[in-house]
């Protein structure tokens, strides 16, 4: 069970003698974050009645926020906060409690609490607060994807083959399985490999397949006959598949497919604990490719984020234009008057199918919309790359540090949150919000 409702636990003798800096960004977002409309949205991930009462939910949304507004990891956010009277004063940690008011471990388990569902409350409810205060503008629309690295190892062949019986092994362990296959051998066969020379690694995944492949079939006959949960038998799953895909590397031109002069396998698994990471191309000099999930992000004139969505791979931006722009308008409640992209969205398809309510549709030619209007395209599309560069390098959408792919939508959402509230306080600071939005907002003039 939970508390649905929060007392402030400062006093204002406190806030006095310990907040003097009424500028700083943590103040104002204090004053900002709708609290008691997300904590009203939260409480019922929690049962009414049942368990002790668990850590002030208004504190553990506070870290949770403050963990990606800084990009720092659980124990760094916690220990920052024991140190900090900022931090203290926005998580609403009380002196009292300070010494040991949460284990960084809760705040994992309170992210597995909420899951997808609890993270797009926060974020509803912080974008819906923005937006209702007219800070958030619809009238113009930029649209682009981008590559949600995962934070794997740089993947080989041999190197996934070499995994996959690490995880064979661990399957062996939980059901008390004797061990089927040569592990000295193995680790010695491996020890090889990571000596050897670029040029000879090559002829390593012949040998490490003809171990692997006994070794999986004799796993399908332990499924044949154990009890399995359906975590297990994802793990199978994917061990096929990482199977599938050794045989058609070795196979060469008889079960892979050409693609740009080179030889390609649909699908491909990169990671063996990030099963829906996918080798992404964006067009780089560097790096020529990256390993993870494309983000299909929007974008007002203004700077802030709109709509974030994951995919597995790399679809066409193309066939992601029209659903996008469908969820840019639920999200505004209006249709923009200008949308803008690069030559990626570009189809006729796409053309015709806009909206007759949007004037201006730019897919990465000038002459797609009036001259009188050209110029003010082909600026949004230089801010649109400029938005994507401080959302990967400032905002946490770098690299994703979640599992899977729910994990990775967790992230988003949550780096969209910390994206949008320091948009706020950048034009908070710059003086570019009107009185009537800041009285909105809940902050003091």
């Amino acid at each position: 069970m939970i508390e649905q409702n929060f007392d402030e636990a400062f006093p204002p003798d406190w806030v006095k003698a310990n907040i003097d800096d009424v500028d700083n960004e943590l103040v104002i977002l204090r004053q900002v974050i709708p609290w008691q409309l997300i904590l009203d949205k939260l409480v019922s991930f929690y049962h009414p009645g049942k368990g002790r009462i668990g850590n002030s939910l208004r504190m553990m949304v506070g870290l949770l926020i403050i963990s990606r507004l800084r990009k720092l990891s659980d124990r760094e956010v916690v220990g920052q906060v024991k140190e900090n009277r900022y931090l203290q004063y926005f998580c609403n940690v009380p002196d009292s409690e300070l010494s040991n008011f949460v284990h960084p471990t809760a705040l994992c388990g309170f992210r597995k609490r909420l899951g997808e569902k609890g993270a797009t409350q926060i974020e509803e409810s912080v974008f819906s607060h923005l937006r209702s205060a007219e800070v958030i503008k619809g009238d113009t629309l930029l649209m682009d994807s981008t590559v949600l690295t995962n934070n794997l190892i740089y993947p080989t062949d041999v190197r996934l083959v070499y995994q996959a019986f690490s995880k064979m092994q661990t399957f062996a362990q939980r059901h008390q399985l004797a061990v089927w296959w040569d592990c000295a051998h193995l680790k010695k066969r491996w020890r090889a490999f990571g000596l050897a020379k670029a040029p000879q690694r090559a002829i390593y995944l012949t040998e490490f397949y003809l171990m692997f492949a006994p070794a999986i079939q004799t796993l399908r006959d332990h499924f044949a006959v154990l009890k399995i949960s359906p975590k297990e038998s994802q793990l199978l799953a994917t061990l096929e598949l990482l199977e599938t895909q050794t045989q058609q590397k070795l196979a060469g031109g008889s079960e892979s497919r050409s693609y740009r002069g080179k030889r390609h396998i649909d699908n491909r698994l990169v990671s063996l604990d990030e099963i829906d990471a996918r080798p992404i191309k964006k067009g780089k000099t560097f790096p020529a490719c990256e390993f993870g999930s494309t983000v299909q992000m929007t974008f007002n004139r203004q700077g802030f984020m709109i709509t974030t969505e994951n995919f597995i791979g790399q679809p066409g931006d193309a066939t992601l234009y029209g659903n996008t722009l469908k969820r840019f308008r639920t999200r505004m409640g209006i249709a923009p008057q200008s949308v803008i992209t690069d030559k990626g969205f570009r189809s006729k398809d796409n053309f015709s199918d806009t909206p007759d309510s949007v004037d201006h549709v730019f897919l990465g030619r000038s002459d797609d919309v009036i001259e009188s209007h050209q110029d003010f395209c082909r600026r949004a599309r230089s801010a649109t790359e400029g938005f994507i560069a401080v959302a990967k390098n400032l905002r946490g959408f770098g690299k994703s540090l979640y599992k899977r792919l729910t994990g990775d939508r967790i992230w988003t959402l949550l780096c969209q949150t910390a994206y949008n509230l320091k948009k706020v306080i950048q034009l908070t600071k710059a003086g570019q919000l009107s009185c009537e939005n800041l009285l909105k907002l809940g902050l003091s003039m």
